[in-house]
């Protein structure tokens, strides 16, 4: 009896080792819906290789991370568009009001658009003379909150939409966020989980379709109406961690340089890097970056962006440019412009 027991042990911490092994290797890749939710949003953060939940502090920290609100002191919309790669485009637009000891308010739209395609058929492989369309949303609300001059919360809740031709899939998601700013060196620390939600199940007209239940037997009703049952797919949830440090060099001349680590639910880990060198009181800044390190046949990589700001008393402008590299797939362009009033 006691040598079956030590021999069943064994084997169960075996099984349990290679189970953790093998979930390790298996990184789900392509396994998420709503993909559209993991591209960044904002030159400067792809500028800066998307090292940014803990720098996030415009209305673009709607996406990177929403504790970094708290820190608006002045009302702020943003408006960001990405050229991505065979006619697609990612559009962003946000609006954040800070509210005094109450906290920050916000509310943003994301979305992903493409050219219209023509319909194809096993009989009309060139087309039937139709089109359709496959386009992406998001549509969210956003709060955060100083809990100390130092500490701050912040949450976004975003209702989630995916279509294609007269099909949809429908669903909500939520992001925390924290940013501390440490004693340490003047170091800033942050944490954000994005997209934990509900899971996305494509529905519709495209998916009705008329079935015999069974052909083998005459005068029964052969023209059923039933809908194909298609799989539910989780969203593409990210827990990131990030570090920052501010280093005045002389004057109004400083260089921001950032680190960021994720882990997502559809890849394999990666690190951001990424920094900032500003010029002449912000007037002028220049960022570089690099995306997804030591991730496993990672496809980006290098990121080059320059901002242009300008303040008067009343309203602050800023412009940003942002280039990334892409292996396979072509590089890509991001304009964005920011006001604060």
């Amino acid at each position: 009896m006691f040598n079956k027991k030590i021999i069943i042990s064994f084997l169960l911490i075996i099984t349990l080792c290679t189970i953790n092994v093998l979930s390790k290797e298996v990184d789900k890749t392509g396994t998420t819906a709503g993909k559209f939710l993991s591209i960044g949003i904002g030159p400067r953060a792809i500028g800066m290789g998307g090292a940014y939940t803990s720098l996030s502090n415009d209305a673009s920290a709607m996406y990177w991370n929403p504790a970094g609100l708290s820190f608006l002191q002045r009302n702020e919309a943003m408006f960001s568009s990405n050229q991505l790669f065979a006619d697609i485009k990612l559009t962003f637009f946000g609006v954040a009001i800070p509210a005094g000891d109450i906290g920050t308010f916000g509310a943003s739209v994301t979305a992903l658009t493409m050219g219209d395609m023509f319909v194809t058929t096993e009989n009309y492989p060139e087309g039937t003379g139709e089109t359709f369309s496959a386009n992406s949303y998001a549509f969210g609300l956003s709060f955060a909150k100083k809990i100390t001059e130092d500490f701050s919360v912040g949450v976004n809740i975003k209702y989630v939409t995916e279509n294609i031709y007269n099909s949809n899939a429908n669903g909500f998601a939520f992001d925390i966020g924290t940013i501390f700013h440490t004693p340490f060196w003047g170091i800033n620390f942050s944490s954000n989980i994005a997209n934990y939600g509900s899971k996305l199940q494509m529905s519709g007209e495209d998916l009705l379709t008329r079935h015999d239940p069974d052909p083998t037997r005459a005068g029964n009703n052969a023209t059923v109406d039933v809908n194909y049952a298609t799989d539910e797919f989780e969203l593409p949830l990210r827990l990131q961690i990030g570090i920052s440090k501010e280093i005045s060099l002389f004057d109004d001349h400083k260089l921001t340089i950032a680190v960021d680590a994720a882990h997502p639910n559809d890849n394999s880990q990666y690190v951001n890097l990424g920094g900032e060198l500003s010029l002449f009181n912000d007037l002028l800044c220049l960022r570089g970056g690099y995306k997804q390190l030591f991730m496993k046949d990672n496809q980006e990589g290098l990121t080059l962006g320059v901002g242009v700001h300008y303040s008067l008393n009343f309203i602050a402008v800023g412009f940003d440019y942002a280039y990334q590299q892409y292996k396979y797939l072509g590089n890509t362009h991001s304009f964005g412009v920011n006001i604060k009033f």
